[in-house]
């Protein structure tokens, strides 16, 4: 008899049971793929999307609720073609776009990366200058260098933690291998659809 647990996950379909669906792990290509099937907007972020998709498949027929809208945060500065300066003010409305970019690539070179602890600093310092900004990603690249040091993983980063978690518990696996573990569970039914290493995944390599 097969194991339930190895069954692979179903191609999209608009008939799908809500039941199935919450079964897996579905990447955001498929659930755009199931919200163009089903005549929903396929914008979003990924817990939108599958949300949206969950409603639509147990209320055929009925419009999914409007997602909350996001309140736009006010601020002094047209962050999108604003002339930045070392004085410029962070303010509540800071936007990590093109012109913010460009001007950090101006100033610290092509090894600029605008990486999640960057911008969670920039939005937790309104009032301070972008000389601040600058002096504090230096400060933050600086800290890789500590072996101690680790990253934090976004929650809704499923994929970097799984890797994170295989290779912790198993220290002599290479990259390579932790990622067709990763495919290999993905595909794979997952309690509320999300993916977690457990010691069984090794069976993947074999």
């Amino acid at each position: 008899m097969t194991d339930p647990s190895d069954a692979l996950r179903p191609p999209v379909d608009p008939a799908m049971t809500p039941q199935t669906f919450a079964r897996w792990y579905w990447p955001v290509a498929e659930l755009r793929a199931f919200c163009e099937a089903l005549g929903l907007p396929s914008a979003g972020r990924k817990a939108e999307l599958r949300d949206r998709v969950a409603f639509a498949l147990a209320h055929p027929g009925q419009a999914p609720p409007a997602p909350p809208r996001r309140r736009r945060r006010s601020g002094g500065v047209d962050w999108k073609t604003a002339a930045l300066s070392e004085a410029t003010v962070i303010d509540e409305g800071v936007s990590f776009g093109p012109n913010l970019r460009g001007w950090f690539k101006a100033r610290l070179g092509p090894r600029f990366s605008c990486h999640g602890d960057f911008m969670d600093w920039m939005r937790a310092s309104p009032g301070r200058t972008l000389a601040d900004a600058e002096a504090a990603w230096r400060m933050l690249e600086a800290r890789k260098d500590d072996p101690a040091f680790r990253r934090e993983i976004a929650e809704c980063n499923e994929h970097l933690q799984y890797l994170r978690d295989l290779r912790d518990a198993n220290p002599h696996l290479s990259l390579d291998q932790a990622r067709t573990c990763w495919t290999e569970k993905a595909r794979r039914p997952a309690r509320e659809g999300k993916v977690r290493y457990a010691p069984e995944d090794l069976r993947f390599l074999d």
